[in-house]
């Protein structure tokens, strides 16, 4: 049953990826990074490297979006 959340989780993996690449909103990129981020987090516990997991999830899916965010919205957009 653990290989279908495995599928899973490795379809979502390109999905967010094209995503956040294709995304012209910076704020909707950088929350469907944090689900990239959090996925691989995910993957990298199935592959029996938790502690690789738990730094994926607190660098990549908590600090990084965070700090992504408040720059986004510090900044003023040039377009009208």
């Amino acid at each position: 049953m653990i290989w279908v959340l495995d599928i899973l989780l490795l379809i979502l993996l390109p999905l967010t990826a094209i995503v956040v690449v294709r995304s012209r909103d910076l704020m909707v990129a950088a929350i469907v990074y944090s689900i990239y981020s959090f996925d691989m987090a995910i993957i990298y516990t199935q592959l029996n490297a938790p502690d690789v997991g738990l730094a994926e999830a607190a660098v990549g899916a908590g600090a990084t979006t965070i700090l992504f965010l408040i720059a986004i919205t510090k900044t003023e957009r040039m377009e009208e």
